[in-house]
């Protein structure tokens, strides 16, 4: 009798454990669980990274442009040469590559590095902070490369540090587009 009313007792217990509705985490609420996981730990990546970029070298909270660029057209249409003006705004002296000159067309992109004029090298290019330093771009010596490229209407130059760091650029339309991009 004691060993039917123990077996009774746990089929029960186990029944009454059985019988217990559960409810399970609702959707919404699981999304924004993972979601704020997700935001914390990016954010944790970032501000790491950042301690390690400011323990390296301490920067001022408020950086003033590295270098200004700009560009001049020697005639408003199919211009010939391209005037190209660097000038160190920053608070330090930089070594300047050699620019990039991208010829851009809608679907087509040419890039060249500039080297020189006239056969002379002269980059990697130390510039002072203050300085500046102009370069005379010849866009005949492209056409006669290629004579599909007098056809781009857009130039663009692009400007990097000696590390790789991109310092900016600046683009320019050599023709009439109907299109801006």
């Amino acid at each position: 009798m004691k060993k039917t009313l123990v077996i009774l007792f746990f089929l029960l217990n186990s029944q009454l454990i059985f019988a217990q509705n559960e409810i399970g985490p609702e959707g919404g609420k699981l999304l924004w669980v993972i979601l704020t996981v997700v935001l914390v730990l990016i954010s944790f990546f970032v501000f790491r990274k950042k301690k390690v970029k400011n323990k390296k070298a301490k920067r001022p909270l408020f950086q003033r442009n590295r270098v200004s660029i700009e560009i001049e057209k020697d005639s408003l249409y199919y211009p010939n040469s391209l005037k190209l003006t660097i000038k160190n705004n920053g608070n330090w002296d930089i070594d300047l590559d050699k620019p990039l000159l991208i010829l851009d067309n809608f679907w087509l992109k040419r890039k060249f590095k500039l080297k020189g004029i006239g056969n002379r090298t002269f980059y990697p290019l130390y510039l002072e902070k203050g300085k500046s330093h102009t370069l005379q771009i010849d866009l005949t010596r492209f056409y006669l490369h290629d004579k599909k490229l007098k056809k781009f209407p857009k130039a663009k130059v692009s400007i990097f540090d000696v590390k790789g760091k991109r310092l900016g650029s600046k683009s320019v339309y050599l023709r009439k587009t109907l299109f801006k991009f």
